[in-house]
């Protein structure tokens, strides 16, 4: 399936999108669709339940950030399969720094992890994401590591907890109570 016949498709489906193929290395394989952002969740629902499209199958979002290179800073990736048809789509949505994007979590509820990702590690913020706080980094980490005007010579201390304190008997029963629950191999 190509990005001709995929905009024709989303086109029919989402009245009032303008939709725009893009060019890539691989995109005789994975086809490349610049997506608005204001129609990104419509598209995506249109992607996910139009019959002859049915890409039923999310794989990744991920981020890339073209800092000082041109306006709007970031390309937020969607990469989509239709298992059926054998077919993939990349879609991309180009935002400003401080321009927030459509949550997908209502078409694809395991995109949530990755959204939350790109928001700990890029800052995008995901509108309408059940439950967007940081993944990866630490909650008291201060900027986005995968920003390039993040400084890199960053020196911070890691956030360290007391550790759990038990006495010599308690970590014996512990022990004994293990070996009764599990099943010793053969």
């Amino acid at each position: 399936m190509s990005a001709a016949e995929i905009i024709a498709a989303l086109s029919a489906a989402v009245p009032g999108a303008t939709y725009e193929p893009l060019e890539s290395a691989d995109s005789a394989v994975t086809p490349v669709v610049l997506v608005p952002v204001a129609h990104l969740v419509a598209t995506c629902q249109a992607l996910e339940s139009t019959p002859g499209l049915e890409f039923h199958g999310f794989l990744d979002v991920t981020c890339a950030d073209y800092y000082q290179q041109r306006e709007p800073r970031f390309d937020i990736v969607y990469h989509l399969v239709s298992p059926h048809r054998r077919a993939r789509v990349r879609l991309k949505v180009r935002v400003g720094n401080d321009e927030p994007v459509p949550s997908v979590t209502s078409v694809w509820p395991g995109a949530g992890w990755m959204e939350r990702e790109v928001y700990d590690l890029f800052g995008v913020v995901f509108d309408g994401h059940p439950d967007l706080r940081r993944l990866l980094m630490p909650d008291d980490w201060e900027g986005h590591p995968l920003r390039k005007d993040y400084p890199v010579q960053v020196r911070k201390d890691a956030a360290t907890y007391m550790p759990l304190q038990i006495t010599e008997e308690e970590f014996r029963s512990n022990l004994e109570r293990d070996r009764y629950v599990r099943p010793r191999p053969s």
